[in-house]
């Protein structure tokens, strides 16, 4: 199972956060009429680096805590470039641009996945 887990492990995280990542977009853009309603973003960067961190985590109560553990979850509100009246922060093209942007992103990630799946596929039959 250690080649399977090798193989997907990363892609089959990086497929669930682009999902979450284009449910956040498609909520900004629902609430784009919605006073003070705010955008927000996962920061897809900061989510793979806390998923890859390897840093040291206290093991007794004994040790010095290190502060404060990142959640994971990456969600920040996005500046607006241009301030609306309502305190709404959603800017509908810059929306519908990133959302198109991450779609794009979200088949790579699953055509890299099917790729591979392929591939071991072949690998079992013998081909």
């Amino acid at each position: 199972m250690n080649l399977i887990d090798n193989a997907f492990s990363l892609h089959e995280k990086a497929l669930g956060m682009r999902s979450q990542r284009m449910e956040v977009l498609s909520r900004n853009i629902a609430n784009a009429d919605t006073p003070n309603y705010k955008a927000q973003d996962i920061d897809f960067r900061q989510v793979l680096k806390d998923t890859q961190d390897t840093t040291m985590r206290t093991t007794d109560t004994a040790h010095i805590p290190l502060g404060e553990i990142s959640n994971g979850s990456g969600l920040k509100y996005r500046t607006p470039f241009n301030v609306s009246f309502d305190g709404n922060t959603v800017e509908l093209p810059v929306e519908q641009a990133k959302y198109g942007q991450y779609a794009a992103d979200y088949q790579t990630t699953l055509s890299i996945l099917e790729n591979r799946i392929s591939g071991i596929r072949k690998a079992l039959r013998g081909d």
